[in-house]
């Protein structure tokens, strides 16, 4: 099959009308919507070296599969796909097979494309109470919920989220329910507003009084300085969680996570199940983050937005 959909070269992202989508066997989805994210912008950096079709948040109609239930169904999809006969398979870390392939990242043609092929085993259905436009935030809410899954937070703890974009507002909105106190570190004002008018507590620097304060910190700036906050604000003994994807090298001073004996937990991506309950349940509201909705020619004007550091939600129809 031939169709639409945005290649990046390694250099360039253009618009090509004549993407072949074919791996065999596996289910053919048909994209309502597909949402830009952080990784996103890393990959047309540099960021793991891809090559091809990108984008792996999407929600879309299943339009050819094995199994004739699946076709007509919403569905969304997980990203990482394994080979199910490596080490990492075989003791039930598919995600981190040795031999995956992932939507959009590695090996694998995204979602910015009028169609894209998974396993069927990677697709879950969307439920009539979520909505096209919620449930293109299923990737990443269950990245959010990821925090939870990785980590025994109790009640008494503090918990910072360092960042206010995206992934950082997922996090929050996630975190709020676990823990005792709950803060966002960030730098802009709408966003910050936008977590304000979720009932969230945000500020934009350290005070002295806030230094080592937190159980548990949570870095998602996409930027190297993110780092150097969270480890600032996280107490002796305490856990940074990093969720920043970055094209580059951090160049950062350690010897604070040495002395204060910090406890770092690398987080990607997470089980869908509990982020679409969590959609379909109302717990979180993703809605009010979408900035804008643009066709796959319009891809240099979504793109700019997505950039923009005011901007949180960007999505493309193809």
């Amino acid at each position: 099959m031939r169709c639409r959909a945005l290649y990046f070269d390694g250099k360039s992202l253009s618009l090509i009308r004549d993407h072949v989508v074919d791996r065999g066997d596996e289910v053919l989805v048909r994209v309502r919507y597909a949402g830009i994210c952080g990784t996103d912008l890393q990959i047309l950096r540099g960021y793991a070296g891809f090559r091809g079709v990108p984008g792996h948040e999407f929600v879309g109609v299943v339009e050819e599969a094995d199994d004739e239930a699946l076709v007509g169904k919403r569905v969304v999809g997980e990203i990482n796909v394994a080979c199910g006969r490596c080490d990492m398979c075989r003791v039930g870390l598919k995600r981190h097979c040795r031999n995956r392939t992932v939507l959009g990242i590695k090996g694998r043609d995204g979602s910015f494309s009028e169609y894209l092929r998974l396993p069927a085993e990677n697709l879950h259905a969307v439920p009539h109470e979520i909505s096209d436009e919620e449930a293109v935030f299923v990737e990443p809410l269950a990245a959010a919920l990821e925090i939870v899954e990785q980590l025994h937070l109790e009640p008494t703890y503090r918990a910072a989220v360092v960042g206010d974009g995206r992934l950082a507002n997922l996090i929050a909105q996630v975190l709020r329910y676990h823990v005792q106190e709950l803060r966002v570190y960030g730098k802009h004002e709408r966003k910050l507003r936008v977590l304000e008018s979720l009932g969230i507590e945000t500020t934009t620097s350290v005070s002295e009084d806030e230094r080592w304060r937190y159980d548990v910190v949570v870095e998602a700036t996409g930027r190297e300085s993110g780092l150097k906050a969270a480890i600032e604000l996280v107490r002796p003994r305490g856990t940074i969680v990093l969720k920043s994807t970055i094209a580059g090298d951090y160049r950062i001073d350690l010897a604070p996570v040495v002395v204060n004996e910090v406890r770092i937990v690398g987080s990607r991506c997470g089980q869908f199940p509990p982020a679409i309950e969590t959609l379909r349940r109302r717990i979180v509201d993703v809605k009010r983050l979408i900035d804008g909705i643009y066709p796959l020619e319009d891809h240099h004007e979504a793109f700019d937005a997505a950039a923009s550091p005011d901007t949180l939600k960007v999505l493309l129809k193809p």
